[in-house]
Order: C-alpha cells, then structure tokens, then sequence
C-alpha cells in the first residue's frame, strides 16, 4: 500500500509542498506589510490554519511512507519528534509571546520569507 501511495503522490509532492508553503509566506508578507501601521494584535483565521495543518499533514504522510517503506520500527522516532516537536513548539510560543509584542511585523515578515525558502529547497531538491 505504501509504494501505491508513493507512486500517486511522487509526480506532485514537490509541487504541492511548494505551493503551500508559498501560499502561506506570500499571505504573511503581504499581511505584515498591510498591518505596519496598525500594531494591534490579530489571531490566526480559519484559512491560515486550515493551510498550515494541511501542509503539516502532508509533511507527516511522507514521513510515514518513508518508514513504512524501510520497514522500521516506528517507536522510538515517534517519542523523539514528538518530544522534540512538543519543546520546540513551547519554546516557540513563548519567546514568540515575548517578541511579537516588540517586533511583530519583522518577525512576520521573517517567518514569511523561511517559509517560501523551505518551500522553495523542497522544490529544488526534487527538480535537480
């Protein structure tokens, strides 16, 4: 079953992945550009998270295929990236808590322009 999902997605994964994470740099760019002259604070909408759990999603399908198909225990990886995932992301909030407040704009602009760099490795990597 893996391979036959591989097969499916092989052909477009690279672009998919692309997209995605440009869609989503594009929007934070262009959002931190429009919002520099009003600093109140927003939360995230409903298109924004859709975007980033499908691409997360996607990004967890490939890295369950990869071990599916080397035929590995999936045990021990599962505790290390979830603990990994689950300190990163706490560590993130809070020192993203910290400096939104002071540099919300830069940092948006930042974090919109690594998303569209990894999304743009991603595509490269498969085209070269």
């Amino acid at each position: 079953m893996g391979f036959e999902i591989l097969e499916l997605i092989a052909g477009f994964d690279h672009w998919l992945a692309f997209g995605l994470l440009a869609l989503i740099g594009c929007k934070m760019l262009y959002e931190a550009k429009s919002m520099e002259h009003q600093p109140k604070a927003k939360r995230l909408d409903l298109s924004t998270l859709l975007l980033l759990s499908v691409a997360t999603s996607i990004d967890a399908l490939a890295l369950g295929l990869s071990f599916a198909l080397l035929k590995v225990s999936i045990t021990t990886p599962i505790a290390i990236i979830g603990t990994i995932t689950f300190t990163l992301s706490l560590l993130g909030a809070t020192i993203g808590d910290k400096l939104g407040k002071t540099l919300s704009n830069k940092i948006e602009i930042l974090g919109g322009i690594i998303l569209i760099a990894i999304g743009t490795k991603i595509f490269l990597e498969y085209v070269a």
